[in-house]
């Protein structure tokens, strides 16, 4: 696979991978950088940009969703708030952040800075695997 044709597959794989669609991205950037190691930089980019913008999408969802005056928010996410988001990385709870920070109206420039660099650090581990 072309260089190019490798970095938009791992865009989508993370873009899906950070929405409620199951997925991992990271056998992609794996692959990628096997493939590609000189395209180290360009894979974390990108795929950081694709799994931050899923993520995002996520804080949309949330953000579409009425609150309600007598449903508690979740603790740690009013307790902590938009740096909360650094854990968005993680399986099966990162979602479910990103959709609490929206419902939770979070500011969307904090939630997106601390979202891309959690799911950035998870990309720099991976990659220090692969090479």
């Amino acid at each position: 696979m072309t260089e190019g044709a490798s970095l938009w597959v791992l865009f989508s794989s993370s873009f899906l991978a950070a929405t409620l669609l199951p997925g991992g991205s990271e056998a992609v950037l794996f692959g990628v950088l096997k493939l590609h190691p000189q395209q180290i930089w360009p894979a974390l980019g990108v795929a950081t940009l694709g799994n931050t913008l899923g993520g995002m999408s996520s804080y949309l969802v949330g953000r579409l969703v009425p609150q309600k005056k007598d449903l508690p928010g979740l603790p740690a996410m009013q307790r902590y708030g938009s740096p909360a988001l650094l854990l968005s990385w993680i399986p099966i709870i990162g979602d479910p952040l990103c959709v609490a920070a929206g419902w939770l109206r979070l500011n969307p420039w904090l939630a997106l800075l601390f979202i891309a660099i959690g799911k950035f650090a998870r990309y720099v581990a991976i990659a220090a695997y692969a090479s």
